[in-house]
C-alpha cells in the first residue's frame, strides 16, 4: 500500500510538470540571446535588475518562455519593468497561427523588423487572467520582492516569426515596456466613470506616442 501511494504521488508530480521545461534562451546581466526564432539579442537599461525567467506550455497550446527585468526605487517599488516573451504553438495544433489586427495595432519597423505594437494603460490591481504569461511575470516579479504601483502604462511589440507554407506566423517575439503611471492615474486619461461607456481622453495621444519612443530607446536588438 505504502509502495502505491508513493508511485501515486511521483505519477502527479510527473504529470504537473511535464509541460515544464528549461529556458532556451540565456540570460546575462542586462541582456537576454536567442539563438533561434529568432536569432537576437535584446538588451535593457544597465540600471535594470533581472529577477528571472520561467517556461511553460500557456494554455495547453503554446511553448510560452519570458524574461523580466525590473527598475525600482529603495522602496523596491517597481518604476519599469521589461518583459521579453518567446512563444510558438505546439506541434499538436498545425491550424493555429498568430495574428495581430490592425485596428487596434499599429505596424511599425523598429531594429529592421517588422512589429505590431500597442499601448495600453490601467491599474494593475485587477486580476491576471489564471494561467495567463501576465500572472506569471506577476508572481516572478513578487517573488523577487517587487511591488507594482497602483498604475502603470505599457507599450506591446511583437514580431512574427517562423512562418509556414500559407505564410501565416507559427511562432512569436514580444518585447513589453511597462512604466509607472504616477502622478497621473487611469481616471486622468478616461471621460466618464471608468465604466463599459467610458472613453480614453484627448490627453492619451501624445502620452502614447512618447511611450512608444521611450520604449524603443530603452530595449536594444541586434
Amino acid at each position: 500500500m505504502r509502495t502505491f501511494a508513493i508511485a501515486f504521488i511521483l505519477a502527479a508530480f510527473l504529470a504537473a510538470t511535464a509541460n515544464a521545461a528549461a529556458p532556451e534562451r540565456i540570460a546575462s546581466a542586462n541582456s537576454v540571446t536567442s539563438k533561434a526564432d529568432p536569432q537576437l539579442r535584446i538588451t535593457v537599461p544597465r540600471a535594470a535588475k533581472y529577477v528571472g525567467a520561467d517556461r511553460w506550455n500557456l494554455y495547453d497550446v503554446a511553448d510560452c518562455e519570458i524574461h523580466v527585468f525590473v527598475e525600482a526605487g529603495n522602496d523596491r517599488r517597481v518604476k519599469r519593468f521589461y518583459w521579453i516573451q518567446f512563444e510558438a504553438y505546439l506541434p499538436e495544433f498545425p491550424d493555429y497561427h498568430y495574428d495581430y489586427p490592425s485596428p487596434p495595432n499599429t505596424p511599425m519597423r523598429f531594429w529592421n523588423r517588422d512589429f505590431q505594437v500597442r499601448a495600453r494603460f490601467g491599474p494593475t490591481a485587477e486580476p491576471a487572467k489564471p494561467a495567463s504569461d501576465l500572472e506569471r511575470v506577476r508572481q516572478l516579479i513578487a517573488k523577487a520582492g517587487y511591488t507594482l504601483p497602483a498604475h502603470m502604462m505599457n507599450v506591446r511589440l511583437v514580431h512574427l516569426e517562423a512562418k509556414d507554407a500559407t505564410g501565416l506566423a507559427r511562432s512569436e517575439m514580444i518585447l513589453f515596456y511597462n512604466e509607472d503611471m504616477a502622478p497621473m492615474t487611469t481616471m486622468d486619461l478616461i471621460d466618464g466613470d471608468g465604466g463599459p461607456t467610458s472613453k480614453i481622453n484627448d490627453k492619451w495621444a501624445p502620452l502614447e506616442k512618447a511611450l512608444i519612443k521611450r520604449a524603443t530607446r530603452r530595449f536594444g536588438v541586434k
